[in-house]
């Protein structure tokens, strides 16, 4: 009896952020370190599809780097990256395109439909969903820069009972173009930004932004990461992130949340627990 109770009063614990977060947009990127165990990509699935019950309307984001480099080794095609943006020649291009959209977009789509959900698998070219630049006059190759997002038509996939799953392969204005591979971080704060979305979260390979004794750092605002940039307390892969929860919070969205996508079900400790994980980032 006292187990069934405290399984009760997790279930209370819980009430007054799905009240809170009914109706409201949630961006989630959903990185590539995330996706490595199946047993992971099952509790993912069911967070979402539990998300999406309790009148949260989800939209995923994912990456994939990890699989990307796996598939350019085997095809020996270098591969360069430059503060965490990879860099994207032609034959790269091509890759990236077929692991992201051909492959992970349609097993997590797949994936998500097993457990329940009503999921639809997108890339950034579809209905001009995502649209962007060269980064940098072209430095990066193929590595785009967004300059527009087609909101109307992502909304539209959430109003039919959708939940849209997105590749992050941005098209040019350019006919015939390959296209742009864009960082799924920045990807999905974009997302977050056009759709006013009430929250985006990332799942990452950390607890969150990790101070230099590996301590997590629980709260974060534009100032104390242009610090920590600067000291080198914040590097690598961990740029674009902090810059995407950085663009995300002062462009509309309430909260941004760096977490662990390695721990089971880190979405719903986040959401709706009063501590929380992760570092969340908010003006402060």
């Amino acid at each position: 009896m006292k187990l069934k109770l405290n399984k009760v009063n997790t279930l209370l614990d819980a009430l007054p952020y799905i009240k809170e977060f009914n109706g409201k947009t949630i961006v989630i990127k959903y990185g590539g370190s995330a996706q490595t165990s199946p047993l992971l990509q099952e509790k993912f699935a069911q967070d979402i599809v539990l998300l999406s019950l309790t009148g949260i309307k989800p939209v995923i984001v994912h990456g994939g780097g990890a699989k990307i480099s796996d598939m350019l080794n085997k095809l020996d095609i270098k591969s360069e990256f430059i503060d965490g943006h990879r860099v994207t020649c032609g034959d790269s291009m091509k890759v990236v395109e077929m692991v992201l959209s051909g492959d992970i977009n349609k097993n997590i789509t797949s994936l998500l439909n097993h457990h329940g959900a009503k999921a639809i698998g997108i890339s950034g070219k579809d209905s001009n969903c995502i649209e962007a630049v060269a980064k940098d006059d072209g430095k990066f190759g193929y590595t785009g820069v967004v300059t527009s997002i087609n909101f109307s038509m992502i909304e539209n996939l959430i109003s039919e009972g959708f939940i849209p799953v997105i590749a992050p392969i941005a098209d040019s204005a350019e006919p015939n173009h390959p296209g742009f591979n864009i960082n799924a971080d920045i990807a999905a704060s974009k997302i977050a930004i056009a759709l006013k979305a009430n929250k985006v979260l990332f799942l990452t390979d950390t607890k969150g932004v990790l101070d230099k004794n590996g301590e997590l750092l629980n709260s974060l605002d534009k100032e104390d990461v242009e610090n920590y940039k600067k000291d080198g307390t914040i590097a690598g892969g961990m740029i674009p992130k902090v810059d995407a929860c950085v663009d995300a919070i002062y462009n509309g969205v309430q909260k941004a949340h760096i977490i662990d996508g390695r721990v089971e079900h880190s979405i719903l400790l986040e959401l709706f627990t009063s501590d929380g994980v992760g570092t969340q980032f908010l003006q402060k």
